[in-house]
């Protein structure tokens, strides 16, 4: 049975990336354009990539035929990847970036109640309380028959509301929920798709997600959700993921085609922190953008009212393939249970970086991986992979 109410309404929540993994989910690389000559090459840093998820959780790789998979264990074996951590699923797709992709999962606690969406928290009264008589709330027989602790959002995506060569990747949430037999939700507003990507948002699991205005609020350019207005994102979130408070910041980072995402710009690091990327030269593109965001992260609270923390991030001297500036940065991180993964970009300040990070994930190692290759394609490690919770 396929719900007809959207998730937070049965319970469900978005975990943070920092909570267990059962696994990561990557697909191998494929697409000669995104990494022009480094493909070959792209697929090493990927066999290093697997190295360091693998001792705690599965990997999950999607490849598109028999001969990908073999080179691909041929890589990962030379690369002593644990293969044993390893699993192959034959699912074409577009492209690699699977964080946009890729199936974003829900989470429901044990004991959690079923029904409609939890109460506005305080500081959220200015804005319209959640409409639950619009989305109805849950049937007996979905009471009964959605026993499952975790589910799978389609967020319809549409490359980015950029490029063409989608649909086989729109297809992946679908074929992930069918394949590990768990719900699937389709994210809609009114009888419109809602449209998502993983790396536009950030989650703190707690009630409080993180995103910008440039990437859901601009109806001009890369536009997901025409006529959607910064509430009405607010409550989609609210639905679909349980976001019951939404912090915006202004623009992204030069160079990031996806128009904004947040994941190259500010990250949760724990329930009450965030690291957020800052430029030190005031000529470059993104010295004024970075400051402003700053600016509005000093009164940000999280859906319980408290204070947010904001720890500096420095960015790395500006990359470039062609005169194209390149979206590197050190938020594009990725947590894994026995790592945290960090590109790094042959520059001075990949140590003060990783020293940073390291003193905010005291619980597990911080590890670079190194991304001058990767970042040609647009995207690094966080880009790349998408967590699947444990099951509870």
């Amino acid at each position: 049975m396929k719900p007809t109410v959207p998730p937070a309404h049965l319970g469900f929540t978005m975990p943070a990336e920092w909570q267990p993994h059962e696994a990561t989910w990557i697909a191998w690389p494929q697409e000669p354009t995104d990494w022009p000559g480094k493909l070959r090459v792209v697929e090493w840093v990927y066999g290093e990539i697997v190295r360091k998820i693998a001792p705690g959780e599965k990997v999950r790789i999607l490849v598109g035929s028999a001969e990908v998979e073999m080179r691909a264990r041929r890589i990962l074996s030379a690369a002593r990847a644990d293969l044993d951590q390893v699993e192959f699923f034959r699912k074409k797709t577009n492209r690699s970036w699977l964080r946009d992709a890729g199936p974003i999962f829900v989470r429901r606690l044990p004991g959690q109640p079923v029904g409609p969406a939890r109460p506005v928290a305080p500081q959220r009264a200015r804005h319209a309380p959640a409409d639950k008589s619009r989305l109805g709330t849950p049937s007996s027989e979905e009471r009964g028959t959605i026993q499952a602790d975790l589910a799978i959002v389609q967020f319809h995506f549409n490359g980015w509301a950029k490029y063409p060569n989608w649909r086989l990747d729109r297809q992946v949430p679908v074929w992930a929920a069918k394949t590990l037999g768990l719900p699937l939700f389709e994210a809609r507003v009114g009888d419109r798709p809602f449209v998502l990507e993983g790396g536009g948002i950030d989650a703190n699991g707690q009630g409080t997600l993180i995103t910008t205005e440039e990437c859901y609020l601009d109806q001009k350019v890369q536009v997901r959700n025409p006529g959607l207005d910064r509430q009405g994102v607010e409550q989609a979130v609210r639905d679909w993921l349980g976001a019951e408070h939404v912090i915006w910041l202004g623009r992204g980072i030069a160079g990031d085609d996806t128009h904004g995402h947040v994941d190259d710009l500010c990250r949760f690091v724990n329930p009450t922190t965030v690291v957020l990327v800052q430029c030190d030269d005031p000529a470059d593109e993104n010295y004024r953008p970075l400051a402003e965001n700053a600016e509005r992260l000093q009164d940000a609270r999280l859906a319980d009212g408290a204070k947010l923390d904001v720890v500096r991030l420095p960015m790395p001297q500006p990359l470039y393939f062609r005169n194209e500036r390149l979206p590197a940065s050190y938020a594009n991180f990725y947590i894994a249970n026995a790592a945290v993964l960090v590109p790094t970009f042959n520059d001075p300040a990949d140590r003060l970086a990783l020293g940073i990070l390291a003193e905010l994930f005291p619980d597990r190692p911080v590890v670079g991986i190194h991304a001058v290759d990767l970042v040609l394609g647009l995207g690094t490690l966080h880009c790349l992979t998408q967590q699947q919770p444990t099951r509870l």
